[in-house]
């Protein structure tokens, strides 16, 4: 699997393009829809994935939808758990903390997962925004954690990281929140 990584808007969110045999999946379109729409080019987009419904990381859904004509999936239309669309096989977890509404995407065979705004490199989402929550962030953290592989973590904003180097970060977090 091929990833390109977009940043879009004024808050720098991470859209990425996950491209298997020249179809695709596109992960959290926050904004400028016409660098998304170069940047895919002439391939088949089979869906677009939302880790959470903040304006950032939504902001370009409408016009992707409007022209590639393809589904998009959220938490209130995914299943927990095993999820395949096209060649594309991953989990879907649920990780609410940052938002109520966050999951992510992980991709087993492929050792990597998107976060959106659930970790960062060295920190976690804010849980003083509206549906943010401290004790759903901490239950996240204690699910994550439980996670033994060096999966590589495609967050939302910033630079990717690896799990493996989250770990004594989540810990302090999970202990102070």
């Amino acid at each position: 699997m091929n990833i390109e990584c977009i940043s879009v808007g004024y808050l720098q969110e991470n859209c990425y393009i996950l491209d298997k045999n020249n179809n695709v999946l596109v992960i959290d379109p926050g904004d400028e829809e016409d660098k998304l729409i170069e940047c895919i080019g002439n391939r088949k987009v089979l869906g677009i994935l939302i880790t959470h419904e903040h304006f950032d990381h939504i902001g370009a859904v409408k016009p992707l939808v409007d022209k590639y004509k393809c589904n998009v999936y959220k938490y209130k239309n995914m299943n927990i758990g095993e999820n395949t669309i096209g060649d594309f096989k991953f989990e879907v977890l649920y990780m609410p903390g940052h938002r109520d509404d966050l999951i992510c995407f992980y991709f087993k065979e492929d050792n990597i997962m998107f976060v959106g705004d659930f970790i960062f490199e060295g920190s976690i989402g804010r849980t003083d925004l509206e549906y943010g929550n401290n004790e759903d962030m901490k239950n996240s953290i204690k699910k994550i954690l439980e996670y033994k592989d060096n999966i590589t973590i495609y967050p939302g904003h910033g630079n990717k990281t690896c799990l493996d180097n989250e770990r004594d970060s989540l810990k302090f977090f999970y202990k102070t929140l």
